[in-house]
């Protein structure tokens, strides 16, 4: 395979990613703000002690079951997030089909 066929294969699978987005129940939320320490472009802890996620905007997303689009090179520390959470509450999961892939639900 030549380099200009390789670098074609390795674009074709970037794009191949689906897209992802998380959100926080809060009702489970414990507060620690590891999610904010993994990933603080994604998550940050608001005045009530709790975590939320936050748009491409910077904006924080208060509303109960609100998500946000994981950005693509921030998807391992999102992971990481919902792999480390002691309240077990940051769900990720495919926009197309709404299959949770890492958090409480992934199968």
């Amino acid at each position: 395979m030549s380099v200009q066929e390789e670098t074609a294969a390795e674009s074709a699978a970037d794009t191949a990613q689906p897209e992802l987005e998380v959100w926080i129940d809060q009702d489970l939320c414990t507060g620690d703000g590891i999610c904010a320490q993994y990933a603080p472009e994604v998550f940050e802890l608001d005045i009530d002690g709790l975590a939320y996620v936050k748009d491409a905007g910077d904006e924080l997303l208060t509303e109960a079951g609100a998500t946000t689009r994981v950005p693509l090179p921030l998807l391992r520390e999102v992971v990481d997030s919902a792999k480390e959470c002691p309240g077990d509450c940051i769900h990720v999961r495919r926009i197309s089909d709404e299959v949770e892939l890492y958090g409480p639900d992934a199968e």
